[in-house]
């Protein structure tokens, strides 16, 4: 009785062992997500401040021109 309790619990230990370790896998690749995503809006952020100064410097130029 008492080997087949040790067996039993020892399945019963390696499957919460299983759901434990997919838990953290889903918490990092959700981490994962979201630090690509805030990376991507960073990038749009840069771009766009590039953008603009690249139009304010051309603008500036052109009244200096004048």
């Amino acid at each position: 009785m008492l080997k087949a309790a040790s067996v039993g619990g020892s399945i019963l230990v390696i499957i919460a062992l299983v759901i434990t370790l997919l838990k953290a896998l889903v918490g990092f690749v959700g981490f994962l997500a979201l630090a690509i995503k805030i990376l991507i809006v960073l990038v749009f952020i840069a771009v766009f401040a590039g953008v603009a100064f690249m139009i304010f410097r051309g603008w500036q130029n052109s009244r200096k021109v004048d």
